[in-house]
């Protein structure tokens, strides 16, 4: 590895992935690489799950009783399968690879997740958008888009949020934000002129991916900083890799995060869980679910503290 080569590879920050159950007991399980204590956020993505390929006849997918939001949106992006989508601004909508679905929670929703009978593997990404303080009471929203692939250098891109590569995504998000999905050919190097301003994090899908001369393997999620004008992945792997580009500005807020809530301190949380327990409007109701929505955890004994990111050395 040569100098420049090796002075790259230490801006690359690895983050692992934590399994999680999603939904309930019988949930299928999930790769977490956001939130957690090495970093709270990537611009404004401040969630990152990532599953499958799960074979759901023996997974039994994923089914996601009505459950609340609010100060974020979500983000739904598949690589195989499909998922059915309803939530209480009346969206009855389905969720397939190469489309996105960005849901806003603002002062609050609630939804529904279910794979639907058809789908035989299920594979894809769950991320979630932090609002900025004066966005975070938003009226409910929800998009849909399916961005035409294209080809740079020996990788094709869908580019769902922002622009990249000259291609810009009509979704609109309340930060300066980054979205792609990247399909990198056996062997092949591709450099990506970016916005210096922003931050990135590379979430690795299939292969081994050099970003920056830092290999990432699958489920790792790779930052880097703001500064950089441009960034090269290259495919080590003898087969297509994929990956999940996100980025943005430095999102510049502390949030507190928790359960299906992004808001900016413990009462914001306390009135939310309060409100969803005793089945106010602020939520809304989602029809078409055959069953009962899912209750919320009990609080901890503790005052849920803000998140941010540690400093960078």
């Amino acid at each position: 590895m040569g100098d420049t080569e090796s002075a790259e590879a230490t801006e690359v920050e690895i983050l692992t992935a934590r399994d999680v159950p999603l939904g309930g007991p019988r949930a299928m399980t999930v790769r977490r690489t956001l939130p957690q204590r090495a970093r709270t956020l990537i611009g404004a993505w401040c969630f990152a799950d990532h599953y499958g390929p799960d074979q759901v006849a023996e997974s039994g997918g994923m089914d996601v009783a009505p459950h609340p939001h609010t100060g974020l949106q979500t983000v739904s992006w598949l690589f195989a399968g499909e998922i059915e989508h309803r939530d209480s601004l009346g969206t009855h909508a389905f969720v397939r690879p190469g489309e996105i679905n960005l849901m806003t929670g603002g002062h609050g929703i609630s939804h529904t997740e279910v794979s639907t009978p058809d789908t035989t593997v299920l594979h894809g990404v769950q991320l979630w958008l932090a609002l900025p303080d004066e966005h975070r009471h938003a009226p409910r929203d929800f998009q849909h888009h399916a961005p035409e692939p294209f080809r740079v250098d020996g990788a094709e891109l869908r580019v769902f949020l922002g622009t990249l590569a000259g291609r810009t995504s009509p979704v609109r998000t309340f930060t300066p934000l980054l979205g792609a999905e990247l399909l990198v050919d056996p062997g092949a190097t591709v450099t990506l002129d970016v916005d210096p301003a922003f931050e990135h994090g590379l979430l690795v899908d299939e292969g081994d991916v050099r970003l920056a001369g830092t290999v990432l393997r699958p489920a790792e999620l790779g930052y880097v900083a703001a500064g950089r004008t441009t960034l090269t992945l290259a495919n080590t792997s003898d087969h297509r890799a994929r990956a999940v580009l996100l980025g943005g500005t430095p999102f510049g807020e502390e949030i507190v995060m928790w359960w299906n809530f992004v808001g900016r301190s413990h009462r914001d949380i306390v009135e939310a869980r309060e409100e969803w327990e005793r089945a106010s409007d602020r939520f809304g109701s989602v029809d078409g679910y055959p069953g009962d929505r899912l209750p919320a955890p009990a609080l901890p004994n503790a005052v849920i503290t803000p998140r941010k990111n540690p400093s960078r050395h």
